[in-house]
């Protein structure tokens, strides 16, 4: 195929399929009756993946090639989303049927990420990495869109995305099957290992880097996967019918800021970039803390949505553009830390529960959870501030 950059982007919408435990959080808590903290262990079960593949795969990718690593990705997160075509009448075949498609997903972003360098022109990485991730938002965002419709117009339940999603699943592996990708890789190199993977974490820029994409990820899935118990604990939005959208406005935010972001990035270096985005991000943050009006918390979601919008590709290419000839091996590492996506969200249904048993109301608990999203961003903009003091490197 010509076009080379068609197929990768459909991977990248692919990879935003995995963001469906977000919504599947909210929607999962009313369905089985579940705590705060037993709800949260949606997004722990999804992400939990990328902790345990991602540097193991990264090396297998440093020897097979990104295009292969790619389409195991792909069909990982296929079998599991077949599991519930068969059924979905208990919660723990929910948990399996997200366990492989994390799985799938955390194998995706290992090659997606760093593929999109070979099939972009030159000093373009961050702006096309952008678009990909805009694209990956369009993903996220169907995992409430199409609950929604389907319960207000069809009747139906949160499963009718699986199907959906296995369609476009198999249509991607055809294309990206069809492709032909020329990928760039250092001849002198040496082959990645465990040991020269896991060894980049005694560089302190990169051990920085990494653990802001461990917190960013965690900020982002806990953003998404408690917008809705928010939205209905505190303004008594419902969350079939309603709330699930304040995740879908969340997601477009990011659309949009990811869009806008992509064409900055033409004028504007990467590095000011991320320490601009991540001030907005707090903004959001400390206003939903704050604010107890329903219109002023939905511009606190905007804020927080669009500041959050660049910050994972960012803080991504530009650790990649710091040292091109690691690659593989920062890749690895990198997605390797998306499994903070496991580990924050619960700690945000034990602040909210704990909350809870302390006698505040369920608005009050509810609002609670924002403050752990919002410790992780001030990490961020420590992460933001060191990578600006960097030498300027490709955008």
């Amino acid at each position: 195929m010509k076009n080379k950059t068609f197929p990768i982007l459909l991977a990248f919408l692919c990879m935003g399929f995995g963001d469906v435990v977000g919504p599947l959080t909210g929607l999962a808590k009313e369905h089985f009756q579940l705590t705060n903290f037993m709800a949260q262990l949606i997004p722990f079960v999804g992400f939990i993946m990328f902790g345990i593949l991602s540097v193991p795969t990264g090396v297998l990718q440093d020897r097979t090639g990104k295009k292969f690593i790619l389409l195991l990705g792909l069909i990982v997160a296929l079998v599991g989303l077949v599991i519930p075509i068969f059924g979905l009448s208990q919660y723990v075949l929910l948990l399996a049927a997200i366990f492989l498609l994390g799985a799938g997903a955390s194998i995706l972003q290992v090659a997606g990420n760093p593929i999109m360098r070979d099939v972009s022109p030159p000093d373009k990485y961050s702006r096309n990495l952008t678009i990909g991730q805009t694209v990956k938002v369009i993903g996220s965002m169907s995992g409430s869109l199409i609950p929604f419709a389907a319960a207000k117009w069809w009747g139906m339940d949160f499963s009718i995305l699986f199907p959906i999603y296995s369609i476009f699943m198999l249509f991607t592996v055809i294309m990206i099957s069809l492709t032909r990708i020329e990928e760039h890789k250092d001849a002198n190199a040496k082959p990645a290992t465990l040991v020269s993977c896991l060894s980049l974490l005694g560089n302190h820029y990169i051990l920085i880097m990494v653990i802001g994409i461990f917190l960013y990820v965690g900020t982002e899935v806990s953003f998404s996967s408690h917008i809705s118990i928010y939205l209905s604990g505190k303004f008594g939005i419902v969350i079939t019918k309603w709330g699930i959208l304040g995740n879908t406005f969340f997601f477009v935010c990011l659309f949009i800021g990811r869009f806008f972001g992509s064409v900055l990035l033409n004028w504007i270096s990467a590095q000011k970039f991320l320490v601009l985005t991540v001030l907005v991000a707090i903004a959001g943050l400390i206003g939903l803390l704050l604010v107890n009006d329903r219109n002023l918390a939905i511009v606190c979601i905007m804020l927080a949505g669009i500041g959050c919008a660049n910050i994972f590709p960012l803080i991504f290419s530009i650790t990649v553009n710091s040292m091109p000839e690691r690659t593989n091996e920062i890749s690895g590492l990198m997605v390797t830390a998306i499994v903070g996506g496991a580990f924050v969200p619960p700690l945000v249904g034990i602040v909210a529960d704990t909350a809870l048993s302390m006698k505040l109301s369920e608005a009050a608990s509810v609002t609670m959870g924002f403050a752990v999203p919002l410790a992780c961003c001030l990490y961020l903009l420590y992460t933001a501030l060191v990578s600006l003091k960097k030498t300027p490197c490709n955008n």
